[in-house]
């Protein structure tokens, strides 16, 4: 059992880890799932100890693997690391590559080493392949190499850093179906990836990353197919999302059409659809919203699905209770209602802005 404990890391200009907290039990196979840049790679690196927390804990079975005097070692010798570049020895054959460590951290006798490889190119699909170079693979079969490397050590975890991104894409199959077969095989492991179907079918549990850490964290089904938390909902759906604050009476309306254009075209939205969100922004904001509020205090946002290819649109407003559908703007109303799926309405006295409207489009 691995367990985090308020860890944190910073670098000059970033902080990816804020604070985490969370324990990985044995035989979990865990998706570490996010944008770039929030830190996926970080944490996989900090539970091996390739980079040092700035404060916090790491206990592997009990042992404080941080503690200044910890033999690092020992912690290592039972976690294997799978990198995006694969790190094979060039001049070494690929099957001195897998007997290297055995021998000299396990202190295997050669022949066992090379049985143990040969045994594990087989796992891996590469028999015939062990006295080769690895100048002389594809990109795929050397990240196979390295995932039987990482076995030939034979850890209790196994961490794997993006390890179909360097990969031209018609490989990356062949990489995925030998994790596949290991994600069965009761290790614990932890994968960080961006491909969140590959994400769903091999883990038990997945970790999304944002805002400097766990950001939520649960079953596949949860995550992906119920997420309790708005950014995961973005992220797993792949929202393309449009902000629009309108703060005062002289907002720039017709810079926001142009900023709805170039929403639509980056984002290959039909020329359809982008006259619908234009519709039904003008219509809701400046023909309803602005009548009712002398001090406008609106955020329009406009998000796209492009796997469903659908649009929703949401208004959050401050101020006293007002559902656009009790306005009296009938034209106004019925152009929505033109390009609108159905148009939704709430109020919550504690949230920020109170009023909530969601529309979906046809």
């Amino acid at each position: 059992m691995i367990e985090l404990r308020h860890l944190q890391k910073k670098y000059e200009n970033a902080t990816p880890l804020e604070d985490v907290s969370t324990v990985i039990n044995d035989g979990e196979v865990i998706a570490v799932i996010g944008p770039s840049g929030t830190g996926k790679s970080t944490l996989l690196r900090c539970i091996n100890m390739l980079e040092r927390p700035t404060s916090g804990q790491i206990l592997l079975d009990g042992e404080d693997i941080t503690a200044p005097k910890y033999d690092l070692s020992r912690a290592r010798r039972r976690m294997g690391m799978v990198f995006q570049s694969f790190n094979l020895f060039g001049h070494l054959t690929v099957i001195e590559n897998l007997m290297l460590a055995p021998m000299d951290i396990l202190k295997k006798t050669k022949q066992e080493a090379y049985d143990t490889g040969i045994a594990l190119l087989r796992r891996v699909g590469l028999a015939g392949r062990e006295l080769q170079y690895p100048d002389q693979l594809s990109g795929g079969q050397k990240q196979r190499v390295a995932i039987a490397r990482t076995l030939a050590m034979d850890p209790d975890v196994i961490l794997l850093d993006e390890p179909t991104s360097a990969l031209d894409p018609t490989m990356v199959g062949e990489v995925q179906a030998v994790i596949r077969d290991l994600s069965h095989s009761g290790k614990t492991m932890m994968i960080v990836t961006h491909e969140m179907n590959f994400a769903r079918a091999i883990s038990s549990r997945v970790m999304y990353m944002d805002q400097g850490g766990i950001y939520e964290d649960g079953t596949p089904g949860q995550i992906f197919d119920h997420p309790g938390r708005e950014l995961t909902r973005r992220f797993v759906r792949r929202l393309k999302m449009l902000e629009l604050v309108i703060d005062s009476r002289d907002f720039d309306f017709i810079g926001a059409g142009t900023q709805i254009d170039l929403y639509c075209l980056q984002n290959d939205i039909s020329p359809r659809e982008k006259n619908r969100i234009r519709l039904v922004f003008e219509e809701l904001v400046q023909q309803i919203l602005f009548r009712e509020y002398d001090e406008p205090d609106i955020v329009v946002s406009a998000e796209y699905a492009p796997d469903e290819q659908a649009v929703r649109i949401c208004a959050d407003y401050a101020g006293r209770r007002f559902d656009p559908c009790d306005c009296g703007n009938d034209l106004s109303l019925k152009l929505i209602g033109s390009a609108a799926e159905s148009l939704d309405y709430s109020y919550d006295v504690a949230a920020p802005k109170q009023n909530h409207v969601e529309i979906k489009l046809k």
